[in-house]
């Protein structure tokens, strides 16, 4: 750790949890906690717990824990010296010289900033030149004004193998530097090429303007036909909203989700300012915790073909029990000069039937429920009496899922006229279906309770357990010396190499460390050494009861199992190192064929 630990402790020591969760999450106080809604996950009822005497954050919800720098990381996609120095600054504090390493790191990434915005550059000076003609024509062809080309950034890559290779050498920037950025891509035979060759280029800007990356369309039919940067430090699809950086700034009440990224400059030049696309990827929790950060209302258009409808559901699942109001803009079919229907997306209504129809189509939006509801109306053709069966059938198990009563009313009563029902007939179904439903859950809960190992184990893969009983009181171990470091003298001759869990080991050496040099024994003073599920899951086994009579007493039977449970280990020829190298090797072998 390039910091001095020193610093870090005075640092979190004098920060106030509370005002820096604060400034993100609404919080209320009860008792000696402090409690909101959790901004990692979406939900109604808040699990999301302040602790501002041990400092730390704890969801009993998603699992997400830590100190005042896991917040911040957590927030701000921030790495822990980007968190300490964020953190620094709100205080008033300088942060100590970097270490070599630390100043080559943060050098390395404004490097990589400053080359993709020359990149984004170099794009955007091709749409004048003659090798960026077929893209300029594109660009006119879909009606994007010269204003919004600018403001979006588009640009041009040549059809050719290493136009912005050589650009980029020609301002200092080597190939690595190109490959580490996602511009570049190394062949089989040892040569380096352009990642993006005769294709319109969109810059990904993040929320503080940086050019984290790019999208693209390609100008001939070969595939893909979209192209984004690979999974770098600075681009990651999976938290990555297009037109945020615009769509923040909106005076509408809501934001509006859309598949593509030129449905979304086409909708802003429209004014329809609110729009954003996910980076080719389905919508995430990660999209849904950022998008809560700047509106309570959703409104989903995606395109009107089976994929697009798929891609509806699978969102207003994942949105089901979050505080966003969702509603769904469906697009009508388009009926071409020849008769023919077909599907359109946001684009192409607003080229076709204009922004004023778009606005009075957004206007009529339906909530999620009744466009749920219209989506397995259309499956049946209601006249026929085995149709009406299976729709009934359907719509009373939908309906069961939604927890208000007057809601199940409400649409059970509209479904029923659908169908030609009478609305008692909707009622007894679907209280028959909410009875199997609750069954089902229970059954499941009974099984969780038959494997309470299972229910112990940690909820990230990469920490779970070999040895539970060993693990439980390594756990103890943890518990009690964070809650009264004077139980380390006991504790000292302690090996790590008799806990049976390697991260639960890692645990007791940092503090028994923190401990012998005199310095906090704390759970936020970790965040530099441990991972954000490490944090997390520290804080949740800090969470459970621990004794605090008897202490001693207590540590001793805890140690004595370790021991116990690691002798047993050794005398069944046990070795817990090869253990985790073949657990490794699995994990391995299965992120592969993943």
């Amino acid at each position: 750790m390039s910091i001095p630990r020193g610093f870090i402790d005075e640092l979190v020591q004098r920060a106030d949890i509370e005002e820096v969760v604060g400034r993100y999450v609404p919080l209320t106080r009860k008792g000696a906690n402090l409690w909101g809604l959790c901004p990692f996950h979406s939900e109604k009822t808040a699990s999301f717990s302040v602790s501002p005497d041990k400092q730390i954050y704890y969801c009993f919800g998603c699992g997400k824990g830590g100190g005042v720098l896991s917040f911040l990381m957590e927030m701000e996609h921030l790495n822990f010296v980007e968190a300490v120095q964020q953190l620094a600054d709100r205080l008033g504090v300088e942060v100590p010289e970097e270490e070599d390493g630390d100043r080559e790191w943060r050098r390395r990434r404004e490097r990589t900033l400053e080359l993709n915005k020359k990149a984004a550059r170099f794009y955007y000076e091709q749409l004048s030149q003659p090798q960026g003609a077929a893209v300029a024509d594109y660009i006119a062809q879909r009606r994007i004004s010269r204003k919004f080309a600018l403001r979006f950034g588009l640009g041009a890559a040549p059809d050719a193998w290493d136009s912005l290779l050589r650009a980029m050498a020609g301002q200092g920037y080597e190939k690595a530097e190109l490959i580490e950025a996602g511009l570049a891509v190394a062949g089989k035979n040892g040569g380096v090429y352009d990642k993006f060759r005769n294709r319109l280029m969109l810059p990904v800007i993040d929320l503080r303007g940086n050019v984290i990356g790019f999208t693209s369309r390609v100008m001939d039919n070969s595939a893909p036909k979209y192209l984004n940067t690979p999974e770098t430090a600075l681009f990651r699809k999976r938290s990555t909203l297009y037109g945020l950086n615009f769509a923040k700034a909106t005076k509408r009440d809501s934001l509006l989700l859309v598949e593509g990224n030129i449905d979304v400059i086409t909708l802003h030049q429209a004014g329809f300012d609110n729009a954003v696309a996910t980076m080719g990827t389905a919508l995430t929790e990660e999209h849904i915790h950022l998008l809560g950060r700047y509106t309570k209302q959703l409104v989903l258009c995606y395109d009107n073909d089976a994929a697009g409808l798929d891609a509806t559901q699978r969102a207003i699942g994942l949105l089901k029990n979050t505080e966003l109001s969702v509603r769904v803009l469906q697009l009508p079919r388009r009926r071409t000069e020849g008769g023919e229907l077909v599907k359109q997306d946001a684009d192409d209504f607003i080229k076709y039937q204009g922004a004023a129809a778009f606005e009075t189509l957004l206007g009529g939006s339906a909530d999620q429920t009744a466009y749920r509801l219209e989506v397995i109306q259309n499956k049946y053709d209601l006249t026929a009496d085995d149709q009406r069966a299976a729709f009934l059938q359907e719509t009373a198990t939908m309906l069961a899922g939604l927890d208000s009563p007057v809601e199940r009313e409400i649409y059970g009563n509209r479904a029923a006229t659908a169908a030609g029902l009478s609305g008692e007939t909707m009622a007894q179904e679907v209280e028959k279906a909410r009875r199997s439903q609750g069954r089902r859950a229970r059954r499941q809960e009974e099984r969780r309770a038959m494997t309470p190992a299972d229910s112990f184990q940690p909820s990230q893969r990469q920490l779970r357990y070999q040895n539970v009983r060993s693990a439980r009181a390594e756990e103890g171990i943890i518990r009690l010396l964070l809650l009264d470091s004077g139980l380390f003298p006991q504790a000292e001759e302690l090996q790590e190499d008799e806990f049976s869990s390697p991260f639960l080991s890692k645990l007791f050496r940092l503090l028994k460390e923190r401990w012998q040099a005199g310095e906090a024994v704390a759970i936020p003073a970790l965040s530099a050494d441990l991972s954000t599920e490490e944090m997390s899951r520290l804080v949740q086994l800090a969470q459970a009861p621990e004794t605090g009579q008897q202490k001693e007493k207590a540590l001793a039977d805890y140690i004595e199992r370790v021991r116990s449970e690691a002798a047993k280990q050794r005398s069944s020829g046990y070795d817990r190192l090869l253990a985790v190298r073949e657990q490794k090797r699995k994990k391995t072998m299965e992120d592969d064929v993943l």
